[in-house]
Formats: structure tokens, sequence, C-alpha cells
């Protein structure tokens, strides 16, 4: 009689299940990776209106979402600007879309009178925050 060669239903078994146990690991760490990284891209999308309402406010004008030159909808978040030329203050804000560990959430740069700018946010899991909104 031949000898019978291939896997057991048993050792099939415990292959399915050491790849469930896997998947069961690696799926919510992937989904932290793409929150952070819709986080992060939200960060990015408001960055660039920080020259533009330097400019403004050093010209005596008021920062709007339109003349610092952002989007107010993206794939990513939806904007705003607002600021205070007299007070020498300005504020860009996304509110994030996307992942719903992030959704709804807020990234808000903020410029003081003394002209520095701070990072924040609002409602953000600390495992979300940007690198670039983190205190040092």
């Amino acid at each position: 009689m031949k000898k019978q060669q291939g896997f057991t239903l048993i050792e099939l078994m415990i292959v399915v299940a050491i790849i469930a146990i896997l998947a069961a690991i690696a799926l919510p760490m992937y989904q932290d990776y793409v929150a952070k990284s819709q986080a992060t891209a939200g960060l990015a999308e408001i960055t660039p209106g920080k020259t533009q309402a330097e400019v403004l406010l050093n010209e005596g004008t008021t920062p709007t979402t339109a003349n610092v030159g952002l989007q107010e909808t993206t794939q990513r978040c939806a904007i705003t600007a607002t600021g205070d030329a007299a007070a020498g203050t300005a504020s860009l804000a996304c509110v994030l879309k996307g992942n719903a560990k992030v959704a709804g959430k807020t990234i808000t740069l903020t410029r003081a009178a003394a002209g520095t700018w701070a990072c924040s946010t609002t409602g953000l899991d600390d495992k979300y925050i940007p690198a670039g909104c983190k205190a040092p």
C-alpha cells in the first residue's frame, strides 16, 4: 500500500489559526497607521497658509481662507482661516475627514501677536497627533 502524503486537517486548521491571529494583530495597527497619516496630511494641507497669512498680517489685511490660498474643502479636511489684522493674530484650522478615528477632529495652527505659530488639536488621540504638531 502506498504511503499517503499531504497535510492533515489539523495541520491546515493550525495554519488558518496562525493567519487569523496575525491578521487580528495587523489590521488594527494598519488602521492606526492610516489614521495618523490622514492627520499628518491634514496638517500638511494648512501649513502652506502660514506664509501667506504672515504676508497679509504684515500688510494689515485680515487673513481668510480664500486670500491665504487654501481651498475651503479638500479630500482630507474642511479648512477655515481667520484672523485679526489689528491684533496680528491668525488661525488656520483643518477639520479632518477620512478614518473614523480622526474624522471630525481638528488641527489648528494659531499665530500669536508676537509672531509665533503654535499647533494644537481638538479631540485627537495622542497617538494620531502629527509629529509637526507635538510639543518638543
